[in-house]
């Protein structure tokens, strides 16, 4: 950190905990920004210019230092390794590869946005730090300069790409792992024999692939046609699992394509209600908690009732025992790959490589 300067990776505006910072304008606070440690937005809207008032979707940032050397700590790279990175964004954690592995050409670094691919290597030759930089689809790697002894992703993927285990046939895979409900966990995983095992860790919030990525926008492009949702009630406390890391990763084994939000009432009254939405825009569901009562009110609408899987999902991890995170595994193979708890032949969640593609 003290040899690669961060502000060499990044652009003149950049947005801090939601706060927009120019560099010509407020050089003093921009640069308090970027050596603080902070995750800062330096795209939205994959770098297209929207309409006035369009929703602006964060596309590409400079990750959280302390996130980053987390990464890096589990990639467990060493010197004079090959090195895979699929996300160059900035160039930023490339530069750290670069110079944590000290051999000139050992870190490729790929992204899908030719904009950043151009950025990124401008910014490393600022930096006086050698790693080619490519532009393409992260999730088919880059087999021409394989084999790696390490990949990275700097991005959430919902699978692991089975390529990146024929690139790494001997290596260690790190990528932030999981579906629209449940998205905070590391994947680390090594790779032998044409398979990958490992388990999960931390608690990541990184942006998601662009490829296959859900459409996300404003609540109301996913709450829609209220007077037509249903009505029950459940015993179930719509705030069971709501910051419970370990429910909600099982639960998001389950929906991989909803997200949920929680919202509390500003009366000082205790209430609030959690919402499930589908990434289709199609179905949604909504969740009433009132302090003390003894049932819950649940409206949904749509062709899925979303409540109703969280709710069997959330039953089915309290039956396993309401299992850890830790407890889980990860195995990748060329059929597509299984979560696990406790062993691999116990497989929780199958999803075949035609899924994952």
């Amino acid at each position: 950190m003290r040899s690669v300067p961060r502000e060499l990776f990044l652009p003149d505006l950049i947005e801090a905990e939601g706060r927009l910072i120019s560099r010509g304008e407020s050089p003093d606070a921009w640069l308090a920004a970027v050596y603080d440690d902070l995750p800062l937005i330096t795209q939205v809207n994959d770098g297209r210019s929207l309409p006035e008032g369009a929703y602006q979707l964060p596309t590409a940032s400079s990750s959280m230092p302390t996130v980053m050397l987390e990464m890096l700590d589990l990639l467990a790279v060493q010197k004079g390794q090959r090195v895979l990175e699929l996300g160059a964004a900035t160039g930023y954690n490339a530069a750290w590869l670069a110079h944590g592995v000290g051999s000139s050409g050992a870190v490729t670094t790929l992204d899908i946005d030719p904009v950043l691919v151009e950025q990124a290597a401008k910014n490393l030759t600022a930096a006086g730090l050698a790693a080619r930089v490519v532009c393409g689809l992260g999730e088919a790697g880059l087999p021409e300069a394989a084999p790696y002894d390490r990949v990275i992703a700097t991005y959430t993927v919902p699978a692991i790409p089975y390529a990146w285990i024929e690139q790494a046939p001997a290596g260690r895979i790190v990528a932030p792992w999981g579906g629209s409900f449940f998205s905070h966990s590391f994947a680390v995983l090594d790779v032998a024999d044409g398979e990958a095992h490992g388990g999960f860790t931390g608690y990541p919030a990184f942006m998601r692939s662009r490829h296959g990525r859900p459409d996300r926008g404003y609540l109301v492009d996913f709450l829609h046609h209220r007077d037509k949702a249903v009505t029950s009630r459940t015993v179930l406390s719509p705030l069971a699992f709501d910051g419970d890391g370990d429910a909600l990763f099982f639960i998001g084994l389950d929906l991989p394509d909803a997200w949920y939000l929680r919202a509390d009432a500003d009366d000082d009254s205790g209430e609030a209600t959690f919402s499930i939405f589908a990434d289709d825009r199609t179905s949604w569901a909504a969740a009433d908690y009132v302090p003390d009562a003894d049932d819950y009110v649940i409206t949904q609408y749509g062709p899925r009732s979303l409540w109703d899987e969280a709710e069997r999902s959330y039953r089915t991890w309290e039956r396993r025992g309401r299992p850890e995170r830790d407890r889980a595994g990860l195995s990748v193979t060329p059929d597509g790959q299984n979560v696990w708890l406790d062993a691999p032949e116990n497989v929780v969640f199958r999803q075949s490589s035609q899924d994952t593609s």
